[in-house]
């Protein structure tokens, strides 16, 4: 991962002790995590941990001080963040996140799952082109409409059903929604909600970001360390893979139900239909 900024980062001789994250962003998978975590990190007063621990999800036997043992170290003014987009899907860890600590702050990316879903069958047919297509896999039964909630691809989109788990352990104040859509339409009014959540002063503006017409996303401008521009790697920005209209109409019939009961659960409405 690119260098933070600088004076931002504790390092050999420098002072900082390593700590349990504050804030975790917990998903989901292709909705636009990767763009939040690098986005936050700019802020001085954000460390962020740059690979996926998986630690709430595949790793938790473990232990937390092997947990810990994987952080940044971080000054006493400054806020441990780490992103594994499968704890939104994981059963396990909204308790084991809670048992952690009740105060964590939550922060989940979210985006039309119809487009989602697309979006994480291009990135599995990059590493394995032999999977059957994705209509094949999306319906249990095509001419009845019977779309199969068991292939995760579609699974993850159903954010409703996922949400239920972790507001039996934390309430909806702590936890935060960023839209996947408005991250690349407006990507500084979304770090700005982001940064007031995590109750940090807004640093990162519209002067931080400039639109990379070539991937179609927003890209850091330089960063004083490296000089450089900063965008995210080649796999993200690729181009989706053509799917029938008919079939997302389908889908799109069949998360309406999902999707109108998680803009009334959150109080927000993300203008997917």
């Amino acid at each position: 991962p690119p260098a933070p900024p600088a004076g931002s980062a504790p390092g050999p001789g420098r002072p900082g002790t390593k700590r349990l994250p504050r804030a975790i962003v917990v998903g989901v998978k292709k909705g636009g995590t990767r763009a939040v975590l690098e986005f936050i990190r700019v802020h001085p007063e954000v460390r962020a941990l740059g690979t996926e621990p998986h630690f709430f999800d595949r790793n938790y036997h473990r232990g937390l001080e092997r947990y810990r043992s994987l952080m940044p170290r971080t000054l006493d003014s400054q806020i441990t963040v780490e992103k594994t987009p499968s704890y939104f899907v994981t059963k396990e860890a909204p308790r084991r996140i809670f048992n952690m600590s009740r105060d964590t702050k939550l922060i989940v990316v979210v985006r039309n799952p119809v487009t989602r879903a697309i979006s994480d069958y291009t990135q599995t047919l990059s590493k394995k082109p032999d999977i059957p297509t994705f209509e094949g896999l999306t319906f249990r039964n095509r001419s009845l409409g019977l779309v199969d909630t068991s292939w995760n691809a579609i699974r993850i989109g159903m954010y409703a059903v996922h949400l239920e788990s972790w507001l039996q352990y934390f309430p909806l104040s702590q936890i935060h929604f960023v839209s996947g859509e408005k991250l690349i339409t407006d990507p500084a009014g979304e770090m700005g909600k982001v940064q007031d959540f995590l109750g940090i002063k807004r640093v990162i503006t519209d002067k931080h970001f400039y639109f990379n017409k070539t991937k179609g996303f927003p890209c850091l401008k330089k960063s004083e360390s490296s000089g450089l521009p900063r965008c995210l790697g080649k796999s993200k920005g690729r181009t989706h893979v053509q799917i029938d209209p008919e079939v997302i109409e389908q889908l799109r019939d069949f998360y309406r139900p999902y999707n109108i009961k998680f803009y009334e659960t959150v109080g927000q409405d993300f203008r997917w239909e």
